[in-house]
C-alpha cells in the first residue's frame, strides 16, 4: 500500500483499479470531486453521507486539484470504455421489448 499526499489518501494496487481513494474506504477521489463539483454537495453532506471526516473529504479535494488532469483523463477514458461496451452489446430483453413497442 502506498500513502500519498496526506494521511487521508491512499493508492493500493488492486483496490479500485489503483485509483486514489480515501484511506480505509473504497471511495475514490474522483467520486468525491464529482459529488462536490458536479452535484453541488457540500463537504459536510459528503462526509455525513459516507461516514467520513470532513478533513478526509477536504484532503480528497486537495488531492484532486493537485492531480486534476490525470484524474479527469482516467474518468473520461473509463466513460468512453463503458460507452463502447454499450454500443457493442446486444440489447437486453427489456430493451428489445421496448424497442419493439416503439417500432424501432
Amino acid at each position: 500500500m502506498e500513502r500519498v499526499s496526506t494521511e487521508y489518501i491512499e493508492i493500493t494496487p488492486g483496490v479500485l483499479g489503483g485509483k486514489p481513494r480515501i484511506a480505509g474506504h473504497r471511495i475514490a477521489v474522483a467520486h468525491i470531486a464529482e459529488m462536490y463539483l458536479k452535484m453541488g454537495q457540500s463537504i459536510e453532506e459528503i462526509a455525513g453521507k459516507y461516514d467520513l471526516s470532513p478533513a478526509s473529504v477536504h484532503a480528497a479535494m486537495a488531492y484532486y486539484y493537485e492531480h486534476r488532469e490525470e484524474i479527469d483523463r482516467r474518468t473520461v477514458a473509463g466513460e468512453e470504455f463503458v460507452e463502447e461496451l454499450r454500443r457493442n452489446l446486444p440489447p437486453s430483453p427489456l430493451e428489445a421489448k421496448l424497442r419493439a413497442i416503439r417500432g424501432e
